[in-house]
């Protein structure tokens, strides 16, 4: 058998990241991993997002914000509207001998908010507390001043914001008529549909003498509409500009014979529209 020779050991000791005390205890100390994560979830207070006194943070999944409060001061904690605290101790102190917490409310109704008040006895404490509610935990770190303290703390909550306003719009845009002053005498519903018939296959075709109106199924997403052609008999093609108004494909021309077309090779799926004679 082939010796092993020590250099030979050395390389492959390196190459597993053996040869590296530091980047190995490193990855074995949980302390320091703990440490790190925590330093890097800390939410600072910003002067730039004060509104008067009131510190408003943009709410995040497993950040800890830092809330300073003082002595003889008390420091109002206040939730998104209608949010309420949940479960059996929903607000949970890590040392409630020194600092002094409760809640109180605000409002009615849909404009009712949960208020935490958070008081310290002593400049030179900290603590944490978790507060679990309808709608997300916080976690948040109190630390204690002689002096500096925040008068409120409150969030935005981007998310949820942009959930509601992507919610307006769908209603928005399946109340609002897919186009205004049209004729109803003068509208064309003689379009004959044929060829595949793929999830998107389009569910009604009319036109009012100046613009065809392609209508989809309610489900539709606008990133699943496929690309509308106009063709004549001998396969030429001719991509053609139109907009999206909910689930109407709405083209700004009269064609005789339009194909919608998605995917390639045998994957490929085409809708072919037809405009009949009068």
């Amino acid at each position: 058998m082939k010796p092993v020779f020590p250099e030979f050991l050395l390389a492959g000791a390196a190459l597993l990241g053996l040869a590296s005390p530091s980047i190995a205890a490193e990855s074995r100390d949980p302390r320091q991993n703990v440490g790190r994560a925590n330093d890097a979830a800390r939410v600072q207070p910003d002067r730039a997002t004060f509104l008067n006194a009131i510190q408003k943070y943009a709410w995040a999944e497993g950040a800890l914000y830092q809330v300073y409060a003082s002595p003889g001061q008390v420091t109002d904690i206040v939730l998104q509207e209608g949010e309420e605290l949940v479960g059996p101790g929903p607000v949970a102190a890590g040392d409630t001998v020194r600092w002094i917490i409760g809640d109180t409310v605000s409002g009615s109704g849909a404009s009712r908010r949960v208020h935490i008040l958070v008081k310290p006895t002593r400049p030179d404490i900290m603590t944490n507390i978790v507060i679990n509610t309808s709608r997300r935990t916080y976690h948040i770190e109190l630390r204690a001043t002689p002096a500096t303290y925040m008068a409120s703390v409150s969030w935005s909550y981007p998310e949820a914001e942009l959930i509601a306003l992507r919610a307006a719009a769908a209603e928005h845009d399946r109340i609002t008529p897919v186009a205004a002053g049209l004729d109803l005498a003068a509208l064309n519903f003689r379009y004959r549909l044929s060829g595949d018939k793929p999830d998107w296959r389009p569910v009604r075709v009319f036109d009012d003498g100046r613009q065809i109106f392609i209508e989809f199924g309610d489900g539709i997403a606008t990133g699943d509409m496929p690309p509308l052609f106009a063709a004549d008999e001998k396969g030429a093609a001719e991509l053609l500009n139109y907009r999206i108004h909910g689930r109407f494909m709405i083209v700004d021309r009269l064609f005789e014979r339009g194909e919608l077309r998605m995917g390639a090779g045998r994957a490929a799926r085409k809708v072919v529209i037809e405009r009949g004679r009068s």
